[in-house]
């Protein structure tokens, strides 16, 4: 994925044939205004560019009946750097805060004649901008920020007015900063370009551009490697760290058959590895690119804090004004003028969501914007699907039960995998597993094995004919009566269990029970959403309601529906919304896209399907569903701080405001406490948010396979 040239443009003004701008470069990109004006006026329709690099501030005059504003910003968005990136950790550009550093403390030595055009000299950017938003926008924190300094000039107080430009530059320096690293931390999820590839052609391994490797390629990954694909490993084995993808800090196994992802490391060993998705189609570049993507998106919390940053500055210029017609003293309409509410409200909240964001992204959990955070905080109904979501999504044996004297628990199983072993439904895979974990597992050797479709296996062992699969093919084709126990039946299909049914000789010699096995954790889940304050959770799938209930009932679920289509899914979810709840529903499948869409907020389960993730708000990196209850606390924990910056925010400017008015504070120390203040606040922002210690949702003991006689 190619990096343009801004990582973010924000539109401050509009008019016809005139848009102005608050631009990011990217980390690397070039720096230098006359660079970036001339890249701007190449783009189609603009006639003219002029760029403020200390404001970050870009104006475009364009040909109204050609493009428009939006076009534009799109294009800008798309501009490549004219230069090649330099390394990463490179920070915003301190040469203003050296130059007013150098301005303020030549102050004293200068010649009388000489001060007031070096001060002036200092704070012509601050001047500039100020004069633009003025006419653009009507009184902002800039305009407050350089009358402040133009009274201190007009005062013939240089010293006041070149450390007010000073330490204006070092806030402004300190805060583009920290809004940048909280933008670095995000990114960090971002993968490296693995450059060239080793791929196997014609018996020959050869390297590769990453561009020109292609889906059904064979790959080579090997010691201390990045896996550049995803895909199914074909030979070899190695032990592979998945920590960027899963956070699961333990290397795992891979051999032959195991899936592969994009962006993990291989510690040890070596594979050979089909590609199935290259290119953009890769997890890691798909979790790249949503990451860009949230980096855009603005929540509804940070838009009203920029909005009442904004609405409250004309109540600064306001008080200013009061103080002067008060008091007559033009020192303590300075030093009023240099605090204000905008920085602090309109930066801590959007470094605050990246900050969780990112904090997110280490434990597991991708959170497609601050959107998606709100709307977590403030889901008070959870909804899952049940099948890969609160269930593994596989069998497991519940029961193995005998009815024929002599015979075992562990005998029948080991007879049914003998002939199950050779077939792939989920049924006798159940039953294979099932027999590989008993204490003494044993083969039976049996004749070739019939395949009856849609109905199960039959073989011989001992000269005896031995059927396993469903009643139907049992009772009905095989002419087995299952009446004598019908009692025992009913009651495992009461308690919402597959039976797969066993004959032997012609007898119903015993049944085995199966149940799509609960997550170790869905327990601890559930219970941890209601401790964060989830009043209602529920559970839809298109199983039978047997098994629904039973499954509900274990987990303590509030309301289950059973037998459900995909469009009846969507249809209980607008009819809770309807009711007033504000829906988080979680689900892993194709079937489970309309309803990830239409909830207050959706949540995809890591192995879902990529519609699912994509449909999604908040995709799981990891297979475990404790993450949707630490998505919850996080988001929760986020929202506290958030109104914590925001007390914060106004309580100190109120009483810096306060202070500066009554005559308390000189213009040097009202612009140092508001901008230390500020600075504060955002590395409080930046630092704070994240999963609380010890909330983390535990996992449960699994339950333990009943084996009746």
């Amino acid at each position: 994925m190619n990096a343009g040239w801004m990582s973010a443009l924000e539109p401050l003004h509009a008019a016809r044939g005139r848009a102005r701008w608050r631009y990011t470069c990217r980390r690397g990109a070039p720096l230098e205004a006359r660079t970036i004006e001339r890249a701007v006026e190449a783009i189609a329709g603009v006639r003219k560019a002029r760029v403020n690099p200390a404001a970050r501030s870009l104006v475009a005059e364009f040909d109204a009946s050609a493009t428009t504003a939006d076009r534009i910003a799109l294009d800008i968005l798309r501009m490549a750097p004219l230069q090649t990136p330099p390394a990463e950790g490179e920070e915003p550009s301190a040469a203003p805060v050296a130059l007013s550093a150098a301005t303020l403390l030549a102050t004293r030595s200068l010649q009388a004649g000489l001060q007031a055009p070096v001060a002036v000299g200092a704070a012509i950017p601050l001047l500039g901008e100020a004069v633009d938003d003025f006419l653009e926008k009507g009184v902002t924190s800039h305009v407050l920020e350089a009358m402040a300094v133009a009274i201190s000039i007009g005062r013939k107080d240089y010293l006041a007015a070149n450390m007010t430009s000073f330490l204006l530059a070092l806030g402004e320096f300190l805060e583009a900063s920290i809004e940048r690293r909280s933008d670095d931390l995000l990114k960090h999820l971002l993968k490296p370009d693995v450059g060239e590839i080793w791929v196997e052609r014609d018996g020959k391994e050869i390297q590769l551009d990453a561009a020109e490797v292609k889906v059904g390629d064979t790959v080579i990954a090997a010691t201390g490697g990045v896996i550049p694909v995803d895909g199914t490993v074909l030979g070899g084995e190695a032990m592979v760290n998945e920590a960027t993808m899963t956070g699961e800090s333990v290397p795992v196994a891979r051999r032959r058959g195991d899936a592969v992802l994009s962006g993990t490391l291989v510690e040890e060993g070596r594979l050979r590895i089909y590609a199935e998705r290259v290119g953009a189609q890769v997890a890691a570049a798909r979790i790249a690119d949503f990451v860009e993507h949230s980096l855009a998106v603005k929540g509804a919390t940070q838009l009203e804090a920029s909005r009442m940053a904004d609405r409250l500055v004309p109540m600064v210029f306001g008080l200013a004004g009061a103080t002067w017609l008060v008091s007559r003293d033009w020192q303590r309409v300075a030093a009023v003028l240099q605090a204000d509410y905008s920085c602090a409200l309109k930066l801590a909240t959007p470094v605050a969501f990246k900050a969780a964001m990112y904090e997110a992204g280490k434990s597991g959990m991708l959170v497609k914007g601050a959107k998606a955070l709100e709307r977590l905080a403030e889901a008070d109904t959870f909804v899952f699907d049940k099948t890969g979501t609160l269930s593994t999504g596989k069998l497991q044996v519940t029961d193995s039960i005998a009815f024929k004297p002599g015979y075992a628990p562990d005998d029948l199983i080991n007879l049914a995998a003998s002939v199950e072993e050779h077939y792939f439904h989920p049924l006798a895979l159940a039953v294979v597993e099932a027999s590989r974990h008993l204490h003494h597992p044993k083969h039976f050797d049996h004749k070739e094995v019939e395949f009856i479709v849609a109905h199960g296996v039959a073989s011989t062992i001992d000269g005896r004919r031995i059927v396993v699969g469903s009643r139907h093919f049992v009772e009905d084709d095989e002419g087995i009566t299952t009446q004598k126990h019908r009692s025992t039946i009913e009651r495992l299909r009461q308690e919402g269990k597959t039976l797969l049914y066993v004959g032997f000789g012609g007898e119903l010699l015993g049944v085995i029970a199966m149940r799509d096995g609960l997550r170790d954790n869905s327990a601890a889940t559930v219970r941890h959403l209601r401790r964060l304050g989830v009043k209602r959770v529920l559970m839809l799938t298109g199983d039978h309601a047997d098994r629904a209930r039973a499954m509900a009932e274990e987990l303590g679920l509030d309301e289950f529906h059973a037998g459900l289509m995909p469009e009846d899914k969507a249809r209980i979810l607008q009819e809770l919304a309807a009711q007033g709840a504000r829906i988080a529903f979680v689900g892993d499948g194709v079937n489970d896209a309309p309803a990830l869409s239409g909830a207050h907020v959706g949540i995809s389960m890591h192995n879902g399907a990529d519609v699912a993730r994509l449909a999604s708000d908040v995709a799981l990196l990891e297979d475990d569903i404790a993450r949707v209850a630490d998505a919850k606390a996080l988001s929760l924990a986020t929202k506290r701080l958030i109104d914590g910056n925001f007390k914060l925010t106004v309580g100190l400017n109120t009483s810096i405001l306060s202070a500066a008015a009554l005559g308390w504070l000189t213009p040097v120390a009202a612009s140092a406490l508001h901008n230390g203040s500020t600075i504060a606040i955002l590395l409080r922002a930046l630092v704070g948010a994240g999963l609380p210690r010890g909330r983390r949702a535990g996992k449960a003991l699994p339950p333990a396979r009943r084996a009746v006689a």
